[in-house]
């Protein structure tokens, strides 16, 4: 029998010959320390996206926009790899996993744009923290990996903080779930997005973030193609103006190239869910870049919502922090000889 990951009897990521995980260890250096750095990086670029996003969302259309931006952030993580002379040997085996992963980071910013035509960007961010809860059910139903009694307090602190915002701390509004159409559309790309994370370790076969990235982008940048085309023939690229351009090379550059290596090296380092607990940081971001730029503060009540997500935060990092007594210790070692996927 063929897994979703791997050969006749393999595991996930495994390749002819190779133990559990052994395959996926080559491209797994750093431990768990890189990937909480690079998952802190990632929410404050995707800040940038929320209040960069809200200003462009009704200019040009989201599928033509999100497919230009894939093919350039495609172009220089190709220039990268030929850069350092990077093989690629292998990386083409099953494309079909690049298209799979282009296409839900496809649906999620593609519905992140349609969603910011009506949301704020504060909103929307308070959206996207939802992802760690529907990362979480993903990571159980493909990995098995489970949730600790900290980390599911954490993830219903986080959630409940997000809906406090999402509703504009509108007791009244969450129990007749007046939600804004943005954001209702924005939720169904944060599903995607929330898939994406587990389905990279499902998925990946060894490659290194940097080539597998490479492979993902040329995925969505063909979808977005097919599916966005008449919206890409019908904009006058030249007719728009500078904020938009600033917009797209910021997406191209960062939220695309820069996240996804992010997200990937984070996701073969960190269990599901811990990967997206970094966006609970996303709405305490976006109210500063806000700021920044001279937008207006939230209401104060709903700054509570952003307190509450930063908790959640706070709860993971500890859980992962916690020191061991020497009976956990023994325990946890023979748990890791296993490989035991586990949160």
């Amino acid at each position: 029998m063929t897994s979703a990951g791997g050969g006749p009897g393999q595991g996930p990521g495994q390749g002819p010959g190779q133990g559990p995980g052994q395959g996926r260890d080559r491209a797994v250096d750093g431990g768990p320390a890189r990937g909480h750095l690079a998952m802190l990086v990632f929410s404050l670029i995707v800040a940038g996206s929320f209040a960069l996003g809200s200003r462009v969302a009704t200019l040009i259309d989201p599928a033509a926009l999100n497919a230009v931006r894939f093919w350039l952030a495609a172009l220089v993580i190709g220039a990268a790899l030929l850069a350092r002379g990077a093989g690629l040997a292998g990386a083409a085996r099953a494309p079909w996993r690049y298209l799979v992963l282009g296409g839900l980071y496809a649906v999620y910013f593609v519905l992140m744009f349609e969603g910011l035509k009506t949301a704020s960007p504060v909103s929307s961010s308070a959206v996207f923290t939802l992802t760690p809860v529907l990362s979480a059910l993903f990571g159980r139903a493909l990995l098995r990996q489970r949730v600790s009694p900290r980390i599911a307090a954490a993830l219903a602190i986080g959630g409940a903080g997000a809906i406090w915002v999402i509703f504009r701390a509108d007791l009244a509004a969450i129990l007749r779930f007046e939600i804004g159409r943005g954001e209702a559309v924005f939720l169904v790309g944060c599903v995607a997005h929330a898939l994406y994370t587990p389905m990279v370790r499902r998925l990946n076969r060894g490659e290194a973030p940097l080539v597998f990235t490479f492979g993902t982008l040329l995925g969505g940048g063909a979808i977005l193609t097919a599916w966005g085309w008449r919206g890409i023939a019908a904009t006058d690229w030249a007719a728009l103006p500078p904020i938009a351009w600033i917009t797209l090379l910021y997406l191209a550059l960062f939220a695309s190239a820069t996240t996804v290596v992010l997200l990937q090296y984070a996701a073969l380092r960190l269990p599901a869910s811990k990967v997206m607990a970094y966006t609970y940081l996303t709405p305490s971001w976006v109210i500063l870049v806000e700021l920044a730029a001279g937008g207006g503060a939230p209401p104060a009540l709903s700054l509570l919502g952003v307190a509450a997500t930063m908790l959640a935060l706070l709860l993971l990092l500890r859980d992962e922090e916690a020191q061991p007594s020497p009976s956990s210790r023994a325990r946890n070692a023979s748990k890791a000889s296993r490989s035991s996927p586990s949160i």
